[in-house]
């Protein structure tokens, strides 16, 4: 069986052609156009929108209180937050008409430059991918600390393993973000390529960072004047706003100020959604940025201020310890830590490559649908 992203790239190429075949009046499908990008903006609107909305009340018919949302930044959000992504880039094509592209000369621009956003964001995917790694790398000197603390009786042997293991964590969490392995920042894998992750064998410039991707990405994007281009606008502007958030949140070869990407229409829903997400990241960046020179994912911010604490303690350890149960529950805290992310990172990480492919899927669909609109 064909992948899902061929499989939805093979229908939304059939539903040009069945467009541009069965247009019989421009005012029609004019009109059916109009229509769509209404629906398309609602769609993500409400998608947005849902990114930040509170945790639904407790039932009637339960006296438990309701689970809290998801911390914004956390793993679980940022799983939601590509699952939008998906979503909308999904609904997005069927915005796209090749008889509105013909006679569009603003949409075929938007188009041409959604083409080399796409081919940034896709270095951007590769470079994030690698942050994960190295946050798992992370993961990994915490759970060799949480073993050695949970040793009875404590003995100087234990301590000082876990006092190596965590000076390494943190020395690794606040990094300046362009190497948290260790080693040359040339070593990071974020080439340009249709391949993804470890497949990837060219290496990108030392001076390359996400940031200034991104930068380049939001620079060209302008609101259109016209409501052909609007669902160009729309999408691109969401794609941008997902690669800040996952640069933000992600240790990745990036500059040390994360600056807010988009100046967006507030008055428009979508637009208003994105701001409103836009806001709430920076706020987190505003408070973190002086302990962290990228990364600003919540749960490393938790292994963080609790791997300060076990530091502390091994630090002031002598055997025979008097404080075992006083640090056993910063432990259990550290070890609950460790298994969240060891679960949620490898999922994150699929989603990452998901997105990945979807991207270099529909760069190969808008090639083809602007080479049918030339045709025409």
């Amino acid at each position: 069986m064909a992948p899902p992203t061929e499989l939805q790239g093979s229908s939304f190429l059939r539903r040009i052609s069945i467009r541009r075949n069965q247009i019989v009046s421009m005012d029609v499908s004019h009109d059916q156009h109009l229509e769509e990008l209404e629906y398309f903006q609602k769609h993500v609107s409400d998608c947005l929108s849902e990114l930040l909305s509170p945790p639904p009340p407790p039932s009637s018919s339960s006296s438990s209180a309701s689970q809290p949302s998801d911390p914004i930044l956390s793993i679980p959000w940022m799983k939601n937050l590509l699952d939008v992504y998906m979503s909308c880039e999904t609904e997005f094509k069927g915005v796209l008409s090749t008889a509105q592209i013909s006679k569009s000369p603003s949409l075929e621009k938007g188009l041409q430059e959604t083409l080399d956003r796409i081919l940034k964001s896709l270095d951007i995917c590769n470079a994030v991918s690698n942050g994960i790694d190295s946050v798992s790398q992370s993961r990994r000197l915490a759970e060799i600390a949480v073993t050695a603390l949970k040793q009875r009786p404590l003995c100087n042997g234990s301590v000082l393993r876990a006092k190596r293991a965590l000076t390494s964590l943190l020395a690794g969490l606040n990094a300046d973000g362009k190497d948290r392995n260790g080693g040359s920042s040339s070593r990071r894998t974020t080439s340009r390529s249709w391949s993804f992750g470890q497949r990837s064998s060219v290496h990108v410039s030392k001076n390359w960072s996400a940031t200034k991707q991104i930068q380049a990405m939001a620079a060209t994007l302008v609101p259109p004047r016209g409501a052909e281009a609007s669902g160009v606008y729309i999408m691109s502007s969401v794609m941008v706003l997902v690669m800040w958030v996952l640069v933000a949140a992600v240790p990745c070869q990036t500059s040390n100020v994360i600056a807010a990407p988009l100046q967006l229409p507030k008055h428009q829903s979508w637009a208003s959604a994105a701001v409103n997400i836009q806001e709430r990241v920076g706020e987190e960046i505003k408070g973190k940025e002086k302990r962290f020179g990228g990364g600003m994912m919540e749960e490393m911010v938790r292994m963080e201020r609790v791997g300060l604490s076990l530091l502390e303690f091994t630090e002031r350890f002598r055997f025979p310890a008097e404080e075992e149960e006083e640090v056993a529950d910063k432990v259990e805290e550290m070890d609950e830590i460790c298994r969240g992310m060891e679960v949620g990172l490898e999922g994150l990480k699929r989603q990452v490559r998901e997105v990945f492919h979807r991207l270099v899927r529909s760069r190969l669909e808008i090639v083809s649908v602007l080479d049918q609109a030339t045709a025409i």
